[in-house]
C-alpha cells in the first residue's frame, strides 16, 4: 500500500454513524465489504473502484453509494491520488429513520440503491453537510437537521427490496459454503472442510463461490472476520482479544489484513471509535 495517505475517523455515539475522511495515492485497499450503507463524495481526484461487476470512477461532484455486503476495492489512477468523505450508516438505523420519516415505506423491506454513482448536486450537498455536522460534532439540533435533509434527498434514490433467502440464480453449493463459513467463522477452516460440507470437489467449489460472491472462499472468510472485528473493536475489545476471538494467528496477523482492507490499524480504529487506548 502507498504510504502517502491519511485517514481521520469519528464515531457519532447517538446514531452509530462512522464518518471517515481520507486521502490515498496508488493502491488504496483490497476487495472487502462492510455491514453498513456507505454514502460519500469524492472531494478531489479520481476514486476508482470495482463494485457490482463494474469499474467505477468517482469524480468530484458525484455521490457514491454502496449497500451492506457489496464487495469493492479502491485505487487512485492519477498520481495526485484522491480525497473522499464518507458516512457509514448502520442498517437498523437507516431502516428505522426512513420508516419514521416516510409513512409509505413498505413493510418487511430493506433500502437499496439503484445506482452506485449519482450526479445529483442536491444529494452531494446534503452528504457534505451531514458529514461536516457529524464529523465536527456540531450541535445535536444541527446534526439532526442535516441528517433529515440527507434522508429526504436519499428517499428519491432509494428503492425497497424484500429480504429473504439467497437469489435462486446462485448455485446451491456456493450458498451452502457461505453458510458454513458464517457458522464456523472462528475456526481454522480448510477447503477440504468446505468441500465436504457442500459435497463437491475443491475446484468446483472455489469457482462457484467466486462467481457467486466475487471473492474466493478464503478471501471471503478473511473479510467476514474483519467485519466482525470492526464490531468487537467498537465495543472496546483490544486488538489482541479480537484476534484471538476470531481465529487470527495473533494481533499482527489481524493488523496486516485490517490495514489492507481499511487503510488503518485495528488499534487506531478502536481508539477513534471508543476513545480507549490500546493496552
Amino acid at each position: 500500500m502507498a504510504t502517502d495517505h491519511w485517514i481521520t475517523l469519528k464515531l457519532d455515539a447517538e446514531t452509530g454513524i462512522e464518518t471517515i475522511r481520507a486521502h490515498f495515492t496508488g493502491h488504496a485497499y483490497d476487495p472487502h465489504w462492510h455491514d453498513s450503507y456507505l454514502i460519500g463524495i469524492t472531494e478531489q481526484g479520481v476514486q476508482q473502484f470495482n463494485c457490482r461487476r463494474q469499474l467505477h470512477n468517482s469524480l468530484p461532484g458525484q455521490a457514491f453509494m454502496l449497500e451492506p455486503g457489496e464487495v469493492h476495492d479502491g485505487n487512485a489512477p492519477a498520481p495526485d491520488g484522491f480525497t473522499y468523505s464518507m458516512l457509514y450508516l448502520q442498517p437498523h438505523w437507516l431502516d428505522a429513520q426512513m420508516r419514521a420519516l416516510f409513512e409509505d415505506a413498505p413493510a418487511h423491506c430493506l433500502p437499496g440503491f439503484s445506482h452506485t454513482l449519482a450526479c445529483e448536486p442536491a444529494l452531494v450537498q446534503h452528504i457534505a453537510r451531514a458529514f461536516a455536522a457529524l464529523h465536527h460534532q456540531d450541535l445535536r439540533i444541527v446534526r439532526h437537521a442535516a441528517l433529515d435533509d440527507l434522508l429526504e434527498t436519499l428517499s428519491r434514490t432509494l428503492h425497497w427490496r424484500a429480504p429473504g433467502p439467497e437469489p435462486l440464480r446462485l448455485p446451491s453449493v456456493a450458498i451452502k459454503a457461505r453458510e458454513y463459513l458464517h457458522a464456523h467463522v472462528e475456526q481454522d477452516i480448510g477447503l477440504d472442510d468446505l468441500a465436504g460440507a457442500t459435497g463437491v470437489d475443491r475446484f468446483r467449489l472455489s469457482r462457484a463461490f467466486k462467481a457467486a460472491y466475487g471473492l474466493a472462499p478464503h478471501a471471503y472468510l478473511v473479510q467476514l472476520r474483519l467485519s466482525l472485528a470492526r464490531k468487537l473493536l467498537r465495543q472496546g475489545l483490544t486488538p489482541a482479544d479480537v484476534a484471538a476471538a476470531l481465529g487470527f494467528a495473533d494481533q499482527s496477523h489481524l493488523g496486516r489484513w485490517f490495514r489492507r482492507a481499511y487503510g488503518l490499524s485495528p488499534a487506531r480504529y478502536r481508539s477513534h471509535c471508543t476513545n480507549l487506548p490500546d493496552r
